[in-house]
């Protein structure tokens, strides 16, 4: 009996698409075509293969996909996989196994399991950051941004070859000018601050600590400086910011890029720390503020330059350069071992989660310039040496964390800000006596010459001032922080950076690129894949031939550290668009056609760092000209998330992760493409629930019974369907469902899509007659979201070929637009009757529909109107009184 039998059907249709190439995408689109890229965030292929939360995007792009070709699009959909990773690594340790292997092997599995549910992916352009192939061009972009400086002026990145080196850099010798260069590079070398793990013997990203203690084991974390490679993302901040607004994408996910980029306007300003104060004063009234601040002050930025009166005290970072030279003999050692812990600590437990405040004063002061008053310098860990300067001025009465600080220690409390009426009389008493924090603004008050100033006014001419004495400037500034680029890791991308050595083997301090023509620089092979108890990283133990290289007689040294997994997803929608390219990483004809991605579909995870840091690396490509497009992807949805059956997070801990492949085997692929799509909203958060996957299963089942005769002994056109015209009711239902998907596909709407074809189908099974004008385009509606039986349908319905490429459905909108709608009809909010207006009736015309029902008339009659609402196909409220 022909009955629905996905198991049949779906690798049936599987095998032919993979056989004819159905959706390899044409290197360009023809001339005069529309084009629609759309793009998943690809996945890193774990051993544990998919869940049920990946196919969610997949689908959803999916269906866009096979819409737009049946609309005449030229459609790019590729896949891959951000191969290199921490868990292949931990299992190499583990087992002596080379990481590639476990790497493929999943690999494997989730390409089987990505066919298995039916996506329209041109499987020809598949990569993966692990191809050697792929990484070669990863390391090629690397040589971009060595090869880049930042010219503030024209705000944007410039050949290295263009720098001019200034000529007091060039009278210090070429050493010292080869030195400045490297400085000016997007790509430099900086010292770094790493978490070192002694007990495991590596280095731990920021994500595998937690409360100073490595995730896996519980051992205690050092954090220690190492000499790293550094991507100066901070030069693009303002662009990185500002270009937000190019872009289709939700407000939620710009702000979250806003608050990291973190923009804000202030002034910088100077605290003297040397001998002489006025000499020090007197000298930069007369040379300006320098751009770098020289070793007698300790620089600062600040929001709030209106507050540079109530600066109590100094905070520097555990980190500063300045510790040692500012602590004073007698509170060395309280020092020491102050800093010494709070190296045990990460960035979050010393901010966000640090419920105590702690510090040690160093003994020494610094000058306020503003007043010459000397200000107490402390040691504290809510300090990063990663934000601003690494030290501030501490307004203990204007900010909540200066304040517990200060109440802590009795550091004084001076309140420069007035504040406004709004404030109840008692409160501000206690502002003013400094027994709470007052943030917002104001008028200045026990600030000099400055008193009466508004907040607003006081800030641009302290700014002023400070400019015109040398002793600050107006300054924006960003919590951005430049990208450390460098992992202690051997399963990653090597580095195309070669070490000088001396005679005696002793790094030079200077490096030099790796030609372009002996890219790829492969990873070596390594006996020993174990952590060898030094914070160096792991491809130091690589045969001497990889790690040595001699060239024109100079024995250089490979770079040991590999790049983070970040940098291969940084720029595979480039790759996809031209993946056998030998020659460069795309060709500029075929960017240009297919760029930007228009739709980008993945978790919100990776809301900002991923996002960031692509957008960051295609504005460098874009500079040095590389690609024609300012900004990679044009429109960003971010999936909800689907959640156990239990209404909790999947994952393996909690034995509540849904394997794809044991729904397909019950019910089939396009069973949970369509439930998965029918579950709620893309973006909205959902619990699986099978009881949901067998109710779609059903709605498949009757599509089938539609079209095919279940009682006939082989595939055969079900009897009721005839070549007779639609009737009037049919060819309503019809036109009024190929609008509603069409335009919920469009909005990626597809519940409600796939709800009005389970209405479509409802009507079609109690006619007598089904027309095969009105099957056919049905079955094309369908086919986006679930191709396997749509194929098999069309093809019962008597068609050769794949309906991949048949031209998509058309309404006629007389036909699509309902006769009349029903409205309810409320007097003082409640629902008193319901009438029927024409579908576009006006306010005029809905209000007059309303009148004249003799219920309405009634309860309204002889009162007076106090208001009308009428809201044209939704409502008309009558509020009446008497």
């Amino acid at each position: 009996m022909p009955r629905y039998n996905p198991a049949v059907i779906e690798p049936k249709w599987q095998a032919f698409w993979d056989q004819n190439k159905t959706f390899a995408a044409p290197t360009k689109p023809a001339e005069g075509q529309a084009k629609f890229y759309a793009l998943d965030m690809f996945p890193y292929p774990s051993g544990n293969g998919l869940h049920v939360g990946h196919p969610e995007g997949y689908t959803a792009t999916d269906i866009m996909c096979r819409a737009a070709r049946m609309q005449g699009k030229a459609v790019m959909h590729p896949m891959g996989f951000d191969s290199f990773g921490l868990p292949a690594e931990e299992h190499a340790i583990k087992t002596g196994e080379h990481p590639r292997v476990q790497t493929e092997q999943n690999i494997d599995t989730f390409r089987r399991q990505l066919k298995m549910l039916g996506f329209s992916y041109d499987w020809d352009r598949e990569i993966a950051t692990t191809d050697v192939e792929y990484f070669r061009w990863t390391q090629w972009i690397f040589l971009q941004l060595y090869d880049t400086w930042f010219d503030e002026r024209e705000q944007r990145g410039r050949s290295i070859g263009e720098l001019e080196v200034p000529e007091h850099v060039a009278e210090m010798g070429d050493d010292f000018a080869r030195t400045w260069v490297d400085e000016q590079r997007l790509a430099f070398q900086s010292e770094a601050p790493v978490n070192w793990c002694p007990a495991l013997g590596t280095v731990l990203a920021n994500e595998e600590v937690i409360d100073g203690k490595s995730e896996r084991g519980g051992h205690p974390v050092v954090r220690m400086p190492l000499r790293q490679w550094m991507l100066r993302i901070t030069a693009y901040a303002e662009r990185l910011e500002k270009d937000l607004e190019l872009l289709d994408w939700s407000e939620g996910i710009k702000a979250l890029q806003r608050n990291w980029i973190g923009k804000s306007t202030g002034a910088e300003v100077d605290f003297f720390i040397g001998d002489d104060f006025e000499a020090w004063k007197t000298s930069r009234a007369k040379s300006g503020y320098p751009k770098k601040a020289g070793a007698d002050v300790l620089r600062i930025y600040t929001t709030r330059p209106d507050t540079l009166y109530g600066a109590t005290y100094m905070v520097i970072a555990p980190e500063h350069p300045y510790v040692e030279r500012l602590t004073t003999s007698e509170n060395a050692e309280e020092v020491g071992k102050y800093c010494e812990a709070a190296a045990m600590k990460s960035d979050l437990d010393r901010t966000e989660l640090a419920k105590d405040k702690t510090g040690v004063f160093t003994g020494s002061y610094a000058v306020n310039p503003v007043n010459g008053e000397q200000v107490p310098i402390w040691v504290a860990d809510y300090v990063l040496i990663s934000y601003g300067t690494g030290a501030i001025m501490a307004v203990p009465a204007h900010d909540e964390r200066d304040f517990e600080f200060a109440e802590k220690f009795d550091i004084p409390i001076q309140a420069v800000i007035q504040p406004g009426k709004h404030i109840a009389d008692e409160d501000a008493k206690k502002i003013l006596a400094g027994k709470v924090v007052y943030t917002e603004p104001g008028v200045a008050i026990n600030s000099g010459e400055y008193d009466g100033l508004k907040t607003d006014g006081f800030k641009k001419k302290i700014a002023a001032d400070l400019s015109a004495g040398g002793l600050g400037r107006e300054a924006v500034n960003y919590k951005l922080r430049d990208w450390l680029f460098s992992r202690q890791r051997f399963w990653g991308e090597p580095f195309p950076i070669l070490h000088e050595l001396d005679e005696d083997g002793n790094k030079t301090g200077h490096v030099i690129a790796v030609d372009e023509s002996d890219l790829p620089v492969d990873l070596p092979h390594l006996e020993d894949f174990k952590p060898h108890g030094r914070p160096e990283p792991p491809l130091d133990k690589a045969p001497e031939e990889w790690l040595y290289p001699v060239i024109d007689g100079v024995k250089y040294k490979r770079e040991t550290n590999t790049m983070p997994q970040w940098a291969g997803s940084c720029w595979y929608y480039l790759r996809f668009l031209d993946p056998k390219n030998g020659e460069a990483a795309v060709d500029p004809e075929i960017e240009k056609a297919w760029m930007p991605v228009d739709l980008y579909v993945g978790g919100a995870e990776h809301a900002v760092l991923h996002l960031l840091y692509a957008r960051f690396w295609h504005k460098v490509l874009y500079d040095r000209g590389v690609v024609s497009m300012p900004e990679p992807f044009q429109k960003l949805v971010n999936q909800g998330m689907i959640l156990g059956e239990n209404n909790e997070k999947m994952s393996k801990s909690r034995g509540n992760v849904i394997n794809p492949d044991d729904v397909v085997k019950e019910y089939g692929a396009d069973s949970l493409r369509l439930y998965e799509m029918f579950m709620g909203p893309l973006e909205a958060t959902k619990p699986w629930n099978m009881q949901g996957v067998s109710g779609v299963y059903n709605f498949l089942g009757r599509a089938w019974r539609l079209v095919v005769d279940e009682r006939a002994d082989k595939l055969a056109l079900a009897g009721n369907i005839t070549d007779a015209e639609p009737t009037d009711a049919q060819a309503r239902t019809l036109h009024k469902t190929i609008k509603a998907v069409t335009e919920d596909i469009a909005g990626l709407s597809f519940n409600t899509a796939i709800a009005r074809m389970m209405e479509f189908v409802n009507f079609f099974t109690k006619q007598k007659e089904v027309p095969r004008a009105c099957v056919e385009p049905f079955v094309l509606l369908l086919s986006p979201f679930a191709p396997h039986i749509a194929e098999e349908l069309w093809h019962v319905l008597g068609h050769r070929d794949t309906l991949a490429y048949e031209a998509w459905p058309a309404f006629e909108a007389s036909l699509a637009q309902d006769e009349s709608v029903e409205i309810p009809v409320q007097v003082n909010g409640k629902v008193k009757a319901k009438v029927s207006v024409p579908a576009g009736a006006d306010k005029d015309a809905t209000e007059s529909a309303a009148r004249s029902d003799a219920k309405v008339a009634e309860l309204i009659g002889g009162k007076d109107l106090v208001k009308l609402i009428v809201v044209p196909g939704k409502l008309v409220n009558f509020v009446v009184k008497g």
